[in-house]
């Protein structure tokens, strides 16, 4: 059989981390002969192969300031994709941040977090060292005046709530929604029922997980949908059934119009990872006439699907292996109509999806990278600057959890320089640390959650499969009896792999879930 391939999509933590600061008399937002000084302390915090993530504190040890604008350059072609808490220009490598509308004033020692994602050239990626503060050079010491100001410094003080927590889109946030739409009753979390890892941020949830849906109840001819994400894809359900597909829509209210005047359903899903920039869902909309209803009750049966490109639905709805000229991975990524959806969805499930591409347990595909999946599953929105461990509200208690992790540790060969000599001892270190995840999940989710353990055909290697087999085995011993494996056959079930670079298709997930589904109702469950 096929080897099966997975993109390699994972983050590199670095660490990079180098501090400079500044030292001179500030010009624009100070009067002259001002005290001015400032600190910057810049970390890489993910890098992987074209793309890094890193984020900026500033820190001002001069008078307060009612507005900054950092600079420096970049030396080897490094350029910004998107910035969040602040506004990018770039001119070939000289960089200029100016503050959004929330952090512009500064106050004498206070500090101020911006972060960012960019390319790289794949050979070198230094620390910036011409840091300034509104023209100002960085030394990290204070300068007084030579002589009393003749103005006094501005009055105004720092804001009294705190920044945001989580990193803002690439625009400032809306203060309130867009034009032509009347403001939705209450917050995104109380008009509408999710389990997904999401985080408040004022009335509006942002996420980052693949998978993640919404879904509530208006009465009405219509219902806006108000977003702001310009990187994910979302499908939008009126009454179970899709009525549009959205295409990183940017900040807007998306509207449904001409349904008959009665009671409807809306559920909004993710399609598509994006594990360094979170979408933001801000609440529904009622159409002229209509209102947003109570928003239904969470399901009782609860699955989390735990794993790899499988899992998340990479490329799943291409019809052709090369991806290359029909839109890429992502435009022909959908979770929503994943193995784990479908299964979650004919067994009256809310669910999740933990999964990410191009991770394994302990290595990464093609032995990419320092971090693996056990790195980041805790965490809310995954490898953004400023993810947190998910606090699990006392609600997400899953009876059923599938994990499907390990095809990116077997299916490439190991190359000179990694950790394992040999598959042996690859296999080793996958079944201990496989071992203490399993430990993970059952003081999560406590001993009666089953656990259903997945693998595919690796042929011609079977080291996946023996550790597996091995860590139920092994588990079973322990006294654990509800834990299973399930493998999927491809020539059994006739997968096609035609998504993008030989990954499970439309059909193969229909197909796949039908094993599953098939699989799970043989289980004494109580659910």
């Amino acid at each position: 059989m096929r080897l099966t391939r997975s993109r390699f999509r994972l983050a590199v933590s670095l660490f990079a981390t180098a501090t400079v600061a500044a030292t001179a008399a500030l010009v624009g937002t100070v009067p002259a002969q001002a005290a001015a000084g400032c600190r910057v302390t810049y970390t890489v915090t993910n890098q992987w192969p074209g793309g890094f993530g890193a984020s900026v504190d500033l820190t001002n040890l001069g008078d307060p300031l009612t507005g900054w604008r950092l600079t420096w350059s970049f030396s080897a072609g490094q350029v910004i994709d998107q910035l969040w808490n602040g506004t990018v220009t770039q001119s070939a490598g000289r960089v200029t941040v100016t503050n959004a509308g929330w952090n512009g004033t500064l106050g004498s020692g206070a500090s101020t977090q911006f972060g960012f994602g960019a390319s790289w050239n794949n050979a070198a990626n230094p620390v910036p060292v011409d840091f300034a503060l509104n023209g100002v050079p960085c030394t990290g010491r204070t300068t007084s005046p030579t002589e009393p100001p003749t103005t006094a410094p501005p009055t105004t003080t720092p804001p009294t709530t705190t920044p945001p927590t989580t990193a803002p889109p690439t625009t400032a946030p809306p203060t309130t929604v867009p034009p032509t739409t009347a403001p939705p009753a209450s917050g995104a979390l109380d008009q509408t029922s999710t389990v997904g890892r999401v985080k408040a941020v004022g009335s509006s949830a942002q996420y980052t997980w693949p998978g993640v849906y919404f879904e509530g109840r208006f009465r009405g001819t219509g219902v806006g949908i108000v977003l702001n994400d310009a990187q994910n894809d979302y499908a939008v359900q009126i009454d179970g059934a899709t009525v549009a597909t959205l295409v990183t829509p940017g900040r807007t209210t998306y509207w449904v119009r001409n349904l008959a005047n009665a009671e409807h359903t809306v559920r909004l899903a993710k399609r598509t990872e994006s594990p360094w920039a979170a979408g933001e869902f801000g609440g529904l909309v009622a159409a002229s006439g209509g209102a947003i209803l109570a928003r239904p009750a969470p399901r009782s049966r609860q699955i989390e699907f735990i794993g790899d490109s499988w899992t998340a639905g990479y490329g799943n709805m291409s019809t052709t292996r090369d991806c290359n000229s029909n839109g890429g991975v992502t435009r022909n990524s959908n979770a929503d109509v994943t193995f784990g959806a479908l299964t979650a969805q004919s067994l009256n499930a809310d669910y999740q999806l933990i999964a990410w591409s191009g991770l394994g347990m302990v290595r990464n595909y093609n032995g990419g990278g320092t971090d693996n999946f056990r790195t980041y599953y805790e965490t809310d929105l995954q490898a953004l600057w400023n993810s947190t461990t998910w606090q699990n509200p006392g609600t997400w208690k899953p009876q059923l959890v599938v994990v499907g992790l390990g095809i990116n540790d077997f299916s490439t060969a190991l190359n000179p320089g990694e950790r394992w000599s040999t598959v042996d001892q690859l296999a080793a270190d996958y079944r201990t640390a496989y071992l203490a995840f399993i430990d993970k999940l059952r003081s999560r989710y406590g001993p009666d959650t089953f656990i259903v353990l997945t693998y595919p055909d690796l042929s011609p290697t079977t080291a996946l499969a023996s550790s597996v087999q091995q860590i139920v085995q092994t588990r079973t011993s322990r006294g654990d009896t509800r834990i299973r494996s399930l493998y999927y056959d491809d020539n059994a079930l006739g997968l096609d792999k035609l998504g993008c670079d030989w990954h499970p298709s439309r059909r193969d997930d229909q197909l796949l879930a039908g094993a599953l589904t098939r699989f799970v109702n043989t289980l004494p469950l109580t659910w």
